[in-house]
């Protein structure tokens, strides 16, 4: 990984701070600190981009996990964006963690998982906190940073279990903006869909009018709503932002044809793996990284590769957006825009 000195880990009061509106103020909340550079990016208006440290944490192994930080640290800063990383570390949520403090999160088994319902606890234990998608997203809106990106959220699993991912309600009811490669590929992407319908979280797709699967282009569910450029996302969060809609624009952006896995064979691996998972009990939080692992050796790493490739794929567009959802919004990209 890169290290960059300017990218400390004080405390900066942002409330009050010169030349914030009041649409991008964040929230002074104890307990919740933000790394010097994004302090910095948020005062000046600048676009800022919010990543989970679950991908890093739990979702890829490690030396991956460090070529995902590099990747995903170039895509965001070529788009002219600040990268956000969100973690929980000696008590406190961190939204935008050092170099020094991000590495950590890559040593294998060092971090637990961390949702948003498990942040009081995982505050109060001290210990070291890998963010998932609804515990990045909650953090990151409370520090008034817009857009996020991921890989795939989770979503509703198949069988009778129907375990369902706390992202998802988490999306209901936390303003912003998400990319991401649409559910994971181990859920039951029609289920998700419709439970997102329900919850009034509006789907997006980027160039496409069906539903990405993550390592597959898409699944068999139909999208109301897609979008071509960065700027009519920006213009969608926008509206959502000036709506008060109080939910997450979920920004769904499919894998590169290049990368993508077949939707049957990856279908056929998942059921293999899920398999594997009742034979050994796995539950719970423990399931998802499980599955991930598991189809990375039923597809022979290709699954692996294209789980990265989306990543910085994400983290680019997510970069773009959050470059001109800050002029829509007045910052100083505006004088910089054609």
């Amino acid at each position: 990984m890169r290290r960059r000195s300017e990218r400390g880990g004080e405390r900066i009061g942002l409330a009050g701070g010169a030349g914030m509106s009041p649409e991008t103020m964040p929230v002074a909340i104890p307990g919740l600190r933000v790394g010097a550079e994004v302090a910095a990016a948020l005062v000046d208006r600048r676009p800022v981009v919010g990543l989970e440290t679950s991908v890093i944490g739990q979702g890829l192994p490690y030396p991956q996990n460090l070529e995902c930080v590099d990747r995903l640290e170039a895509a965001i800063r070529g788009a002219g964006s600040v990268s956000a990383w969100v973690g929980v570390l000696n008590g406190e949520v961190v939204v935008g963690l050092s170099d020094e403090e991000l590495g950590a999160f890559t040593e294998p088994g060092r971090a637990e998982k961390v949702a948003r319902r498990d942040l009081p606890a995982a505050c109060a234990r001290g210990g070291l906190g890998a963010t998932t998608v609804s515990a990045t997203i909650w953090a990151a809106a409370r520090a008034g940073v817009r857009v996020s990106a991921t890989g795939g959220i989770g979503g509703v699993h198949p069988g009778e279990r129907r375990d369902v991912s706390a992202d998802l309600m988490e999306l209901s009811q936390t303003p912003g903006l998400l990319v991401c490669s649409g559910p994971k590929s181990i859920v039951d992407p029609a289920a998700t869909a419709e439970r997102l319908e329900e919850l009034g979280v509006t789907m997006a797709g980027y160039g496409v009018s069906r539903l990405p699967f993550f390592l597959a282009r898409e699944a068999r569910v139909d999208l109301e709503h897609s979008v071509d450029t960065p700027g009519e996302a920006a213009a969608v969060l926008a509206a959502a932002i000036r709506l008060d809609t109080r939910s997450t624009i979920l920004l769904c952006n499919p894998i590169a044809s290049e990368f993508a896995i077949d939707a049957d064979e990856v279908a056929a691996a998942v059921r293999r793996c899920e398999d594997r998972a009742d034979r050994e009990g796995v539950r719970g939080r423990d399931l998802t990284p499980f599955l991930l692992a598991c189809l990375a050796d039923e597809t022979g790493g290709r699954s692996l590769e294209a789980n990265l490739a989306l990543l910085e794929s994400n983290a680019a567009l997510a970069g773009a957006v959050s470059v001109a959802y800050a002029s829509v919004a007045g910052g100083p990209t505006a004088a910089r825009s054609g």
